[in-house]
């Protein structure tokens, strides 16, 4: 899958065990009259994809979608979906390195007041 859209947020590398790493951005849509803010992943040696773009770049996204299952302690089963994603295209036009990588307001776009709780 592919979605096209500017990087919002580009947050730090995590490191969740000895074998797995994590980083995580968001995409802002503006496809629709309302801008969605699309949260993605990149895992292991895809986290150093981002290391060439910054906040306010324009991108093309490759994704695969991951679903698991969880039971908690009482029993309860969740299910959770990511966004995996494994290749970028894009040309790096926004901020230089070095300055702020999270961007709290999306200057491109209207904030747009709801009451939708997510």
């Amino acid at each position: 899958m592919q979605l096209a859209g500017t990087l919002k947020v580009i947050k730090e590398e995590q490191k969740v065990s000895d074998k797995f790493k994590k980083r995580e951005f968001i995409l802002t849509d503006n496809s629709s009259q309302y801008p969605q803010y699309i949260s993605f992943q990149l895992t292991q040696d895809k986290c150093s994809l981002l290391d060439q773009y910054s906040v306010g770049d324009m991108v093309n996204i490759h994704f695969n979608i991951r679903g698991r299952e969880w039971t908690s302690p009482q029993g309860e089963i969740k299910y959770f979906n990511t966004l995996e994603a494994w290749k970028i295209d894009g040309n790096a036009k926004g901020q230089p390195r070095g300055q702020a990588m999270e961007s709290t307001q999306d200057i491109s776009s209207p904030q747009v007041n709801d009451d939708l709780p997510f």
